[in-house]
């Protein structure tokens, strides 16, 4: 019966998955009938307006001397359209200069005028884009404006009695409707591994374990994606002590999840997630509040997972693999207590100081199995790692750490081009990691907390190319903005995505 429980759970949080996105796109030559009409205009342009119907023409004129508008990005205008018009409502937006509109900027205006338009009922959106200029061609402005709106309709209803089944279409008239629909595509299938890792997230602690995120791995055997689970008898055998260790608390134990993508032979690429499906503290406990977010402490495995799914969707010349280190962090009689140590796979003793700092202990594992099994030429972690790290630099970027300075300079480029910024923190303080009875010890005496973190996660590096990336504050959102809707954001699956496909 338990058995029949989880696999009818996860049917239906996939479920929920597929149908996760309810806008329709569509990218036409020419202007069409519809219930709202989306204009678009620099500051520092003239109007590209000749199009209308002088009624029309002269309301839209007046509208804007009334409200002073000044083009300003994100700015809008509305008003209701002439009686004999073919729209209900016309909404104008500003760009800003046009020298500075950026496909990121596009992409969270999107989203914006997409929360506007749905908070007004609007059903058939016509955007007249064919004269959208900006940083990058009206194609590329066109899909990712696109992009910004789906994201941002994606909605985790699931355990709502009214679920929200409004569908808005969007029919986009554009200079090169075959190229806006080419670049779309590419980001639609991003917009999965999106979708993918927020659902993950968001869904709830006890249906979420990680036997249930294995069995969502393994839908992505359908885009040809090679899945493979070791379960603690399995993890035992390869000395897998850490990560075995931390799931030693729930029933299930831990899993090793692993999702290879194969779509060349060179060299893989290897991402690393967290996997914490749900994190107490264990016996050093959490308290408060923020013990009801902690469902989200396995957002750096859905984003890696997320994002083999985007790069399998894509058919991308890459060859990636994702190894989730997937845990409860639970107390139980069984369960590892402070004081505890434990040996890692790499042979390093852990002394568990703080049971609270769990996640190092499942990535330090499932790094060195990316190592031993897949050598591979770049290896970067993702997990909701420090409190320390929200203390530092807040929820609006993630922390980058790596002595490696290119690929610092990638992600942090790649991080700009989505709205998913990083920040670089220092590595360092490792003589805060000492221990009188092990190698180390799971949390450092002194120092900042998540330099001390990543410095832990850098003794289980190796040679490889390595960065690390701490996402802790970015996997939940309180309230929605741009391209972000309420609950799991799926941080890291577009900053991934946009490296992988633009660097390698």
């Amino acid at each position: 019966m338990k058995l029949l429980t989880k696999i009818s759970a996860m049917t239906f949080a996939l479920a929920s998955i597929s149908s996760a996105q309810a806008t329709n796109i569509e990218f036409t030559s020419k202007l069409s009938a519809g219930d709202t009409l989306v204009l678009f205009n620099n500051t520092d342009r003239k109007n590209h307006f000749k199009f209308l119907d002088k009624d029309t023409q002269k309301q839209l004129s007046k509208a804007l001397t009334s409200a002073n508008f000044k083009a300003e990005y994100g700015k809008s205008v509305e008003l209701l359209a002439p009686v004999d018009s073919d729209y209900e409502r016309i909404v104008l937006v500003g760009l800003g200069k046009e020298n500075e509109l950026t496909h990121a900027k596009i992409a969270k205006l999107g989203g914006n005028i997409h929360a506007q338009l749905k908070g007004q009922n609007a059903s058939q959106i016509v955007l007249a884009f064919e004269h959208v200029s900006g940083q990058v061609n009206n194609s590329e402005l066109a899909a990712q404006f696109a992009h910004g709106a789906s994201l941002r309709d994606h909605s985790f209803d699931v355990y709502k009695k009214q679920q929200d089944k409004t569908t808005l279409s969007y029919r986009i008239d554009v200079a090169d409707s075959k190229a806006s629909k080419q670049l779309y595509q590419q980001l639609a299938n991003v917009q999965q591994g999106v979708f993918l890792a927020r659902d993950l997230t968001s869904e709830t602690g006890s249906e979420m374990t990680p036997v249930d995120f294995a069995l969502a791995a393994k839908s992505l055997e359908q885009y040809g994606v090679k899945v493979t689970i070791l379960e603690p008898k399995q993890l035992k055998e390869l000395g897998m002590g850490a990560l075995e260790g931390v799931g030693r608390g729930s029933d299930e134990g831990a899993r090793l999840v692993v999702a290879h993508y194969q779509g060349n032979d060179d060299t893989p690429i290897a991402l690393v997630g967290k996997g914490i499906t749900f994190d107490s503290g264990g016996y050093s406990i959490k308290t408060g509040d923020s013990i009801a977010r902690m469902k989200s402490d396995m957002a750096g495995a859905a984003a890696v997972l997320g994002t083999v799914k985007a790069i399998a969707l894509n058919k991308a010349n890459l060859n990636v693999v994702a190894v989730m280190g997937m845990a409860a962090n639970m107390v139980s009689e069984t369960a590892i207590a402070p004081g505890d140590v434990l040996r890692t796979a790499e042979g390093l003793s852990v002394e568990v100081l703080n049971t609270d700092a769990e996640g190092r202990l499942v990535l330090s594992d499932a790094m060195w199995y990316a190592r031993t099994y897949f050598k591979p030429e770049i290896m970067v972690d993702v997990a909701t790692l420090t409190g320390s790290k929200i203390r530092a630099v807040g929820n609006r970027y993630s922390a980058i750490f790596s002595e490696d300075e290119q690929l610092i300079q990638e992600l942090t480029l790649a991080g700009k081009q989505v709205n998913e910024p990083v920040w670089r923190l220092p590595l360092g303080y490792k003589d805060m990691l000492k221990s009188d009875i092990a190698d180390i010890a799971n949390v450092g005496s002194s120092g900042p907390g998540a330099t001390t973190a990543a410095s832990f996660l850098q003794h289980f590096a190796g040679d490889t190319r390595w960065v690390h990336l701490d996402i802790a504050g970015n996997a939940l959102a309180s309230k929605p903005s741009g391209e972000i809707p309420t609950g799991g954001t799926g941080y890291g699956v577009r900053l991934l995505s946009e490296w992988l496909l633009s660097n390698n």
